[in-house]
């Protein structure tokens, strides 16, 4: 049986402020048009969350589609076999994502909703205050880095309403290196006009990095089962250690 779309109640509306009143009227002609605002189902919309932590939206939206076409249900994802679910995630990278989103599920068909979202593995204080927001409709502002730029450069406190404004605003247009000041409904209003930020660190190479490795031998495992010594061995014990692969007798192949 489905999972009700939403099972908690919606607090009620708070009043809000003129800067914030020109964000929404913005966003109510300039929103991104994503599947998963298009549902309050905490499945689906933990889903997205999850596939969002460390990828970008472009190639999330036909994978997220995919998935919920296979995996409709927290509990049909549950019952699938741990093997299928690596196997669909490929290409989508970080690959404890896809076991923690799976040992999510079992808990939701086990147990149901907690009252704590963080208890769900994989599930930190942002992703359950995104759960929070777009599904369970609780007054918390889920703060990622696109959030809380928007927040420091115009000095504003936002409410929980402007969660979907204040992403697509710091993901399009309060951009971190090259802002498109001209193009910002708050500009008139913002105290960092034409403020650049500069990067916290810079990012270390995918090519050659043990991230890559780990990715290759995973997807070597993906193709069938292979003898121990085929494979990079400090990636293969990185990978069990995961719960991404079992090696038993010099066998490596997908959990069940």
């Amino acid at each position: 049986m489905e999972e009700p779309d939403n099972p908690r109640t919606s607090p009620s509306g708070h009043t809000i402020g003129a800067v914030e009143a020109t964000l929404l009227a913005w966003y109510g002609t300039a929103a991104r048009d994503l599947p998963w605002r298009k549902t309050r189902n905490p499945y689906a919309i933990l889903v997205s969350e999850v596939m969002l932590q460390q990828t970008q939206v472009e190639r999330v939206v036909p994978r997220y589609e995919r998935w919920l076409r296979r995996w409709a249900t927290a509990t049909a994802l549950a019952d699938a076999p741990a093997a299928d679910v690596i196997v669909e995630w490929q290409g989508l990278g970080y690959n404890r994502r896809a076991l923690s989103l799976h040992r999510a599920a079992q808990h939701v068909r086990d147990e149901g909703w907690p009252e704590d979202l963080t208890r769900l593995p994989g599930v930190g204080p942002y992703t359950a205050a995104a759960l929070g927001n777009f599904a369970f409709g609780e007054d918390v502002l889920p703060r990622d880095v696109n959030v809380e730029r928007v927040e420091r450069r115009t000095g504003h406190a936002f409410t929980a309403r402007a969660a979907q404004a204040l992403m697509d605003l710091g993901a399009t247009v309060c951009l971190a290196r090259v802002p498109r000041c001209g193009h910002c409904p708050l500009a008139s209003e913002c105290p960092s006009l034409g403020t650049r930020d500069e990067p916290l660190r810079r990012q270390s190479r995918f090519e050659g990095s043990f991230r890559q490795r780990r990715g290759a031998t995973l997807r070597l495992v993906v193709e069938r089962t292979r003898w121990e010594d085929e494979l990079d061995s400090d990636a293969v014990a990185s990978l069990a250690g995961d719960g991404l692969v079992i090696v038993c007798e010099g066998v490596v192949r997908l959990p069940s």
